[in-house]
């Protein structure tokens, strides 16, 4: 069994990732009343709330993922292929390929090579509620 002390994950972010500056939690305090009555929630109404700057959920990895296409099979057929087989897949040539971002759809892209890598030209944007938040 490993000791948590000696688990690294190159993904994660340090604590020099992580700006609490950005918060000013000192505001929270002073924006926010108590509730008037105990037997009401002590959570303050979404339109209520005031607005907080979200510098720092900008800092958040994510991962993006380019999808080409799928199709489902039987276990069974996929039992029996074997090298050199193909499985069709479901997407034409030449449509866009599936943007997700943490296996949520984003929009859709093609494929363009920069630097000797593989990259992404987004080309549409599906309606997300990030789309919504302020820059």
């Amino acid at each position: 069994m490993t000791d948590l002390n000696e688990m690294t994950d190159v993904n994660a972010f340090s604590e020099d990732d992580l700006n609490f500056d950005d918060l000013n939690l000192d505001q929270l305090d002073d924006d926010i009343e108590p509730a008037q009555d105990s037997a009401t929630s002590p959570f303050i109404p979404y339109d209520e709330v005031p607005s907080r700057d979200i510098n720092f959920f900008k800092k958040i990895p994510v991962t993006v993922t380019l999808e080409v296409s799928s199709t489902e099979v039987s276990l069974g057929e996929l039992m029996k292929a074997g090298e050199g087989s193909v499985i069709e897949l479901d997407k034409l040539n030449g449509e866009p390929l599936d943007v997700k971002v943490n296996g949520s759809l984003m929009g859709h892209a093609e494929v363009v090579v920069v630097n000797d890598k593989y990259g992404l030209r987004l080309i549409d944007i599906v309606d997300s509620p990030l789309n919504s938040v302020e820059s």
